[in-house]
């Protein structure tokens, strides 16, 4: 079984919940008290083994690619004003894995990124997280997913129970049979099915997923099938998978908090929490916070 040593996060969208802070700015690079949003899901995949990390962009997402690079300018600034904390942070931020960038193209849907990595992937299994979401997990969501990789050596889906019926409008969900300790065998996937009462069941596939080289092919076939104005989406190709009786996994993502830092109220109560875990001004802000009347 092959090693998981690359991740893909697509980074292709407009943002538009956000804006007019999106104009210039892409969502991904939305701060979380000192990180971008995507540096810390970077973070999560290189601690748990991803070595080189691919991230489909669009034109405005320039930011990104300077964000992770290399800037001498910088770093010779900040040497020269002794501010070594600062220089050792900025050059960790690059040296974190190998960043390949490649232009989305293709329809829409979010299946389309996996189709434009298909020649860096090759057929080597890899993780797929978004640039805009992710969660709070011990262990993390990434070695979660890995881990069930390691056991089944198929596709694994990450999931979590729906919060909510809005839940049921927004994700994928999963049903199949129990397998044990929070894992399904995955007979069937639907897309937004609208309602608890159509959907396969209550585990909303959310964010995090492990894919192998046989998605390729499934979401080309999708393609071909597509009706005129309809999306790609990676539920097209997976189903494809399961009904040529391919083994597809959904596993449920234990202690795990969903940050849904897409939506603007999700994002500021993240930012608040991850404000008051500050080590450095924690403190401070939770005793700003209990003098506000609120």
């Amino acid at each position: 079984m092959k090693k998981i040593r690359k991740a893909l996060i697509p980074a292709a969208g407009f943002g538009t919940r956000f804006l007019p802070q999106t104009k210039a700015m892409p969502k991904e690079m939305m701060p979380l008290v000192d990180k971008p949003i995507i540096q810390r899901v970077v973070e999560e995949l290189v601690d748990a083994g991803i070595e080189t990390v691919v991230i489909v962009t669009g034109w405005n997402k320039r930011s990104i690619e300077d964000h992770f690079d290399n800037n001498f300018e910088l770093e010779e600034k900040l040497l020269e004003s002794g501010k070594t904390d600062a220089l050792n942070i900025v050059r960790e931020i690059s040296n974190m894995a190998e960043f390949v960038y490649i232009r989305q193209k293709g329809i829409q849907g979010n299946a389309t990124p996996i189709l434009n990595v298909r020649h860096i992937m090759n057929d080597e299994p890899f993780l797929v997280f978004w640039g805009d979401d992710f969660i709070d997990a011990t262990p993390s969501r990434a070695k979660q997913l890995v881990e069930a990789y390691e056991r089944y050596g198929s596709i694994i889906l990450g999931g979590m129970p729906a919060q909510s019926e809005d839940y049921y409008k927004k994700y994928g969900f999963a049903g199949g049979v129990n397998v044990g300790n929070g894992v399904i065998k995955v007979d069937r996937i639907i897309e937004k099915p609208g309602s608890k009462e159509a959907s396969p069941s209550d585990l909303a596939i959310i964010s995090g997923y492990v894919y192998t080289s046989d998605i390729y092919d499934a979401l080309e076939k999708a393609k071909e099938n597509l009706k005129e104005g309809d999306e790609l989406v990676y539920t097209l190709g997976v189903q494809n998978l399961i009904d040529q009786g391919k083994a597809v996994y959904a596993v449920e993502l234990q202690n795990a908090v969903y940050r849904d830092t897409g939506n603007k109220l999700e994002y500021l109560k993240t930012v608040v929490e991850y404000g008051l875990d500050h080590e450095e001004f924690g403190k401070e802000f939770a005793n700003f916070l209990k003098k506000l009347d609120l």
